[in-house]
């Protein structure tokens, strides 16, 4: 009897060793900023990509007849370009299949090369530098508007709607702020705006006292910050104590934050803040609603903007496997560029450079504190 018994849990085990080794671990890689100023968003980011990661094994997947099982391998850039760079190593040496990120246009653009030559594809839903595909990389994928689209969304809606005559324009001299300031400068001097007063901080400063008692001596109608939240807050404090109340606030996704509104810590200026965010807003996305209900249940309270798409980007990687039949970047990868995904963000196609087709943007402001879509 003891015999048979150890016969049957040796049976057992063998089983699930066997069932173990029939299933193949895919690991997918999300890079993002979890520590820093910029946490809240890469914490964003990744929930959105391990909520993926969660909602593709419960559906026991399979790819070219084989049963799988998604793993993600989560890396933090802390939004520094040589961490950056590092970080996408790491994942080329993980061999994984595809990745997820960055936040970043500054790490994204270098951390792109990386990929490339290692031949693996990463799918951005943050990173909006239109540089970032110039270089023709097959690996390149980004599933929301870009810069270009941004800023002149912004400067079109400045001078048409609002018609608004000058503007001050402030970067953080990151390839993000710089590329989308140069952007919206351009298109709003085409409509006739005048630029009358330019002037840089990092993404790392938080006094901007000099630089806007500067700008107010000029008298603008507007500032344009080319920037994240971390600096959008202090300055917006610092521009009420400077008594500049009246004076439009524009700024791209990076500033376009639910956080933005604890940063700006009460100050009345939150309410000229125009900021635009690639893609619909939430209660526009084909699933926005029910999914951020369950996002919500699940990470409670930490809901900044990029969390859809980074989900999006992660199903995108997994669909375009299993049309192919294979996690292998060198055989998925041309499938990957005749997606046509339905997401929770949008329907997902790509041009021949990795850009989105037809990506919408979304302008929002913040009546009573709260980010609110215009449009």
């Amino acid at each position: 009897m003891q015999l048979k018994l150890k016969l049957t849990v040796a049976a057992a085990i063998a089983a699930v060793a066997g069932v173990a080794a029939a299933q193949e671990v895919v690991k997918i890689g999300h890079v993002a900023p979890v520590s820093g100023a910029q946490a809240h968003y890469g914490k964003d980011n990744e929930n959105g990509a391990r909520m993926a990661i969660e909602d593709l094994n419960s559906q026991n997947p399979t790819i070219g007849g084989k049963k799988v099982k998604f793993e993600l391998l989560a890396e933090d850039d802390a939004a520094d370009p040589k961490q950056g760079t590092a970080a996408a190593q790491k994942l080329c040496d993980a061999k994984v299949a595809g990745v997820v990120g960055h936040l970043n246009s500054g790490t994204t653009i270098p951390a792109a090369k990386v990929y490339n030559d290692c031949g693996i594809p990463h799918v951005t839903g943050a990173a909006t530098n239109p540089n970032l595909t110039k270089p023709g990389y097959k690996t390149t994928f980004r599933i929301i508007a870009n810069d270009n689209a941004l800023g002149a969304g912004l400067a079109a809606y400045a001078a048409e709607t609002l018609k608004l005559k000058t503007v001050a324009i402030v970067d953080d001299r990151t390839a993000y702020g710089q590329g989308v300031a140069n952007v919206f400068k351009k298109v709003a001097a085409e409509k006739g705006m005048k630029v009358v007063d330019e002037q840089f901080t990092t993404d790392k400063a938080t006094d901007f006292m000099a630089i806007l008692t500067a700008i107010k001596s000029k008298n603008p109608d507007a500032i344009f910050y080319g920037g994240m939240d971390p600096q959008a807050g202090p300055m917006l404090r610092q521009m009420e104590q400077l008594g500049m109340a009246n004076v439009k606030f524009f700024g791209g996704d990076g500033v376009c934050t639910h956080e933005i509104s604890k940063l700006a810590a009460g100050a009345k200026t939150l309410g000229n803040v125009i900021c635009a965010e690639g893609g619909a807003s939430l209660t526009k996305m084909p699933g926005g609603t029910a999914w951020k209900a369950r996002y919500d249940a699940k990470y409670p309270n930490q809901f900044q903007v990029y969390s859809p798409y980074t989900y999006d980007a992660t199903m995108l990687l997994a669909d375009a496997m299993k049309r192919a039949g294979s996690w292998d970047p060198k055989v998925y990868i041309p499938e990957l560029l005749k997606s046509n995904y339905k997401g929770v963000t949008a329907n997902i196609a790509f041009e021949p450079n990795g850009e989105m087709k037809n990506p919408a943007i979304t302008l929002y402001s913040y009546p009573d504190g709260k980010k609110t879509p215009m449009n």
